[in-house]
């Protein structure tokens, strides 16, 4: 068992409530960033956004130390998948990953509220919540996504198990920030290399709870939610993530 007993239900929510609202905070904080009007990082491109969300996770780590920073459904059930995780907590860690992505999300919009009415595209709006592909193919889509988070959950592991192991209620050690570290580099590898085809959500959490507040909130001159595609950046990620967890069982990093 990666977590001592001794850390409390109620402190693993938290963790991974507080991590993912930061994972989400900044990194759907530097898309918008670059594509919302009258932003003075307007431009930047393709390699800020996939770096801003590689450090975006390199600092989300850190501050979900406690719950061993999974971050992600598709991580939690992969583990519970391969026996790496009790299956009896990750109705928590689900819960959790939501809401803080909701909570993550909220501060978006908050911080960048004077460039919603500036910004005339709906599409781009949207861009700043959750993915869209660069060429609609569901099918495919989902096959990327699965790539993208398999590669993910079967680089975390080949990692080793061994800084969650020794990771004893959330103590920042060298190794643990060497594990996030890593960890950043292969998100910001998965990024540049495999994102630009559908965004890389690679996180159900992170593309569905910041869908449905578009949905819900009065964001001035908002398109629809594309909730025909939403399906792609939950499933494609959970099957991915399943299979690059028990790749790594199979081949003994875990």
């Amino acid at each position: 068992q990666v977590i001592r007993s001794t850390v409390s239900m109620l402190e693993l929510f938290w963790s991974e409530f507080l991590g993912t609202a930061v994972l989400v905070l900044l990194g759907n904080a530097v898309v918008a960033s670059v594509v919302l009007k009258g932003s003075k990082g307007e431009g930047a491109g393709w390699l800020a956004i996939a770096t801003g969300w590689a450090f975006a996770l390199f600092v989300a780590i850190w501050v979900a130390a406690k719950s061993n920073a999974h971050l992600n459904p598709a991580v939690s059930i992969g583990l519970a998948v391969i026996g790496d995780f009790e299956p009896s907590k990750v109705p928590l860690y689900i819960a959790a990953q939501f809401l803080g992505a909701a909570a993550g999300q909220i501060l978006v919009v908050l911080h960048f509220w004077p460039h919603w009415q500036g910004t005339l595209d709906g599409d781009t709006k949207r861009a700043c919540f959750c993915t869209a592909p660069a060429i609609r193919a569901p099918v495919w889509n989902a096959v990327g996504e699965a790539i993208a988070t398999m590669v993910l959950v079967f680089g975390v592991l080949s990692l080793g198990t061994s800084p969650w192991e020794r990771n004893i209620g959330g103590e920042i050690t060298d190794e643990w920030s060497w594990f996030a570290f890593g960890i950043a580099g292969l998100l910001w590898a998965i990024g540049i290399g495999l994102g630009g085809t559908t965004g890389f959500a690679i996180n159900p959490a992170r593309d569905l709870a910041p869908r449905i507040l578009h949905a819900i909130l009065p964001i001035p001159g908002k398109t629809h939610s594309d909730w025909g595609y939403a399906w792609v950046p939950v499933v494609g990620p959970i099957v991915g993530g399943t299979i690059g967890a028990i790749l790594a069982k199979a081949f003994g990093f875990c």
